[in-house]
């Protein structure tokens, strides 16, 4: 591989069990910041569910694979010679799987003491489902999230897998791996992070809810100022069916709209519910006047809180984007670069690595892991670590 990036996680080594969703995407970020973060992929590459060349799999870049096979006592024994070594480790099976393959937190952290051990899940490793499939969707559903998603009179919008996975998910690990590393370095006792979606989503609740409680947000679905409710903030289609987004909430912003627009004097109060029908209905007959980008060109640089609704193949060309070097094309795909941005160090996009083949850095791992040679020669022979160079 090419020189790794610089940045704030540099000399941080950790150990990713592959699998799909908030895990894979959690060892990203953390490589994108300069971890070592290795792979441990299986011998025979499984349908996780969404297959497609390497390339494509954008959530696995930055990051070395060795194949190992967990199903012989020899492969434990390679695996827990990399995790002995390793400041964390992700894993992101139903509870039980990791135990069952004999590496769960008490044999890892028996041979690592300052290990930290981070599990991602739906449920949760204990409860009454902890045991049972799910995806986002049913994540969301029971923490009251997915209720609060969608138009008057429609059912709950599947606001796509964003929330569980990435927001309650992803994020969350991540935040309890940093928190454990940094406990573990003082006292040198690593922990396990149970990181569940219905505990991070339910977390990130808690605003709303607190709105909730206090009768300020307690409308039904799509009938309250942030869920399209409002005619202020909301999405209108334009003259070529494509679309902007408005969030002018604020009086000052929403006078800039109105001018903008040229409805000032026509407007009724939008501060009074039952004006809100007829706020839709003038803005919308308004915003079919013109096209996205022309009403882009309009609003542009104003305070009108008026944005176009762009695709992700048109984002990395809006000229803000470009501006903070958004997005960077790794093996001739356009990807997001790393965030967030650090005055400290440098992450430099160039750096990047694609997407590795599952077992493309076998032997390299294992040498610049340390772990000697006889033992990285014999495993190779008997087939229990593959190497696909």
């Amino acid at each position: 591989m090419k020189e790794r990036s610089v940045g704030p996680l540099s000399g941080l080594r950790m150990v990713e069990m592959v699998g799909i969703g908030p895990a894979p995407l959690a060892a990203m970020l953390l490589s994108d910041l300069g971890a070592e973060v290795i792979r441990i992929d299986r011998p025979q590459p499984v349908d996780l569910g969404l297959a497609r060349p390497v390339r494509f799999d954008l959530a696995a870049r930055g990051r070395r694979s060795i194949a190992i096979d967990l199903k012989r006592p020899e492969g434990v024994e390679c695996a827990l010679a990399l995790i002995e070594q390793a400041d964390a480790l992700i894993e992101g099976f139903r509870p039980g799987v990791m135990e069952r393959l004999g590496l769960g937190p008490d044999v890892c952290l028996a041979r690592n003491p300052r290990l930290v051990y981070g599990r991602m899940t739906g449920w949760g490793q204990e409860g009454p489902l902890a045991h049972t499939a799910g995806h986002d969707i049913n994540y969301i559903a029971l923490t009251g999230a997915l209720e609060a998603i969608g138009r008057k009179g429609a059912p709950p919008t599947v606001p796509l897998n964003y929330l569980g996975d990435y927001a309650g998910g992803t994020m969350f690990l991540v935040l309890g791996l940093l928190a454990a590393i940094l406990r573990a370095r003082e006292c040198g006792q690593g922990q396990v992070v149970d990181a569940a979606m219905i505990d991070g989503v339910s977390a990130l609740s808690t605003p709303l809810i607190g709105l909730r409680a206090a009768g300020l947000y307690n409308h039904p679905r799509g009938e309250n100022v942030l869920d399209g409710g409002a005619p202020f903030y909301d999405v209108y289609e334009c003259a070529d069916g494509k679309y902007v987004a408005v969030g002018a909430i604020e009086h000052k912003f929403r006078d800039l709209l109105l001018d903008k627009l040229g409805l000032r004097e026509q407007m009724p109060d939008l501060d009074d519910r039952a004006n809100w029908d007829e706020g839709r209905r003038l803005l919308s007959e308004r915003f079919r006047q013109k096209t996205r980008d022309e009403w882009a060109a309009l609003f542009d640089g104003s305070d009108a809180c008026v944005t176009p609704v762009l695709t992700f193949e048109e984002a990395p060309d809006h000229p803000h984007h470009r501006a903070r070097r958004r997005y960077v094309t790794l093996d001739g795909i356009v990807q997001p670069a790393p965030a967030p941005r650090f005055s400290g160090h440098a992450i430099a996009a160039e750096r990047l690595q694609p997407p590795e083949a599952p077992g493309a850095s076998s032997e390299a791992i294992l040498r610049d892991w340390g772990v000697d040679a006889e033992s990285t020669q014999r495993w190779l022979a008997s087939g229990v670590i593959v190497s696909h160079t």
